[in-house]
This record gives structure tokens, sequence and C-alpha cells, in this order.
């Protein structure tokens, strides 16, 4: 009896669960915005380096973004990839996002209009490839959370526009090619606001 029990709850799940993915509309899109990162500096980098300004690095930052994922009436789960670098006074730094996202719909009207609200969880990696300096990169975690507002324009096309916050633990040093390392660097969160567009299929 117990293994009956067993086997119908198994098969009630699995049924549910391919009604889910059946409802879903797969979607694909792309984002453009503006990233900024808060850096933290070792206490050796500051006095070697006399405390540079790295936050002014990734500052404002143009970032592409594509997408991909699974949305209902209800939310939307994706998966985000982006690649952005830049420079300021001789430092640069490059950074990729690998993110998986859950988002959740709160409709305003009939008129299509939506907000949404979510989680993030997903890999950052770190760059440093700062001119007369050694290549140095690390991955590490990021989490964090996204609100926004999304626009249905027809029921495969959406654009949106959004906020995202993420902490994360991904550290590189600076080094002179050939020379002992000068000091590290966190980056210790990123936020970006940005515009989307999503079609379904």
């Amino acid at each position: 009896m117990k293994n009956q029990l067993n086997k119908f709850a198994l098969a009630t799940a699995l049924g549910m669960a391919t009604l889910t993915v059946q409802a879903a509309d797969n979607f694909v899109g792309l984002t453009w915005g503006q990233t900024d990162n808060n850096i933290q500096k070792s206490g050796a980098l500051n006095r070697n380096l006399d405390n540079p300004n790295l936050d002014k690095v990734i500052d404002g930052t143009g970032t592409w973004g594509v997408r991909a994922g699974q949305a209902d009436q209800d939310g939307r789960y994706y998966v985000t990839y982006e690649n952005l670098s830049d420079t300021d006074s001789g430092y640069k730094l490059r950074q990729q996002n690998l993110l998986g996202s859950y988002d959740v719909f709160f409709p305003l009207g009939e008129n299509g209009t939506q907000l949404f609200a979510g989680g993030t969880l997903g890999l950052v990696k770190l760059e440093q490839e700062s001119s007369g300096a050694k290549r140095d990169s690390d991955i590490g975690y990021a989490a964090g959370l996204q609100v926004g507002i999304l626009q249905n324009l027809n029921k495969n096309a959406s654009i949106e526009a959004g906020y995202r916050y993420l902490r994360t633990n991904a550290s590189t040093e600076i080094a002179p090619h050939g020379g002992s390392k000068l000091g590290s660097l966190d980056l210790h969160s990123s936020s970006q606001a940005y515009l989307g567009a999503s079609y379904k299929f």
C-alpha cells in the first residue's frame, strides 16, 4: 500500500510538472543597461598604489546581456549571460555574469502591464587586465534581487525596465609583470539599471 501511495504521489508530481512545462512559453531576450561596481581594496593595495579609485573603472558601463527561459501568467525563470569591461586611469576590469533568476508577476489592470520582483543566484568572473600588470581572474558566487515593470506588446513580444542588485565575492590581485603582488581587490557588489526585450515562442 505504501509503495502504491509513493508511486501515485510521484506520478502526480510528474504530471503536474509536465502540465506546468506545457503551460509555460519559452522565451529569448536581450538586455542593455548600465553597471556600477563597489570595489573593496586591501590595505596593501592602497599603500602600494596610493589608494586607487577602482570603483570608477566600471561606473555607468554599458552592458549587453542575452537571456533564455520560460514564462507563464504568474512568473518566469531564466538564465542570463553578460560580458562587460571598462578602463579608468590605466586600470582595466572585465566582468562576466552567468545568472539564474526567477520573477513573480503582479498585473496592473488589463492592458498587459506587469510589475515583477524576484531573486537571482549565479557566478561572476572578475578579470584584472590593467596595463603594466599581470592578468588575474577569479570566479565567485553572486546573489541578488531584481524589480521592474514589463509591458506585453502582444502575445509574443514584451519590453521591460528593471533594476538588479548583486552581492558577490569575486576577488583578483594586482602585480607588475615579473614582480610580487601589490594587493588585492574584491567585487563586493554590482548593480545595474537596464532595458530589455523578449520574444515568446
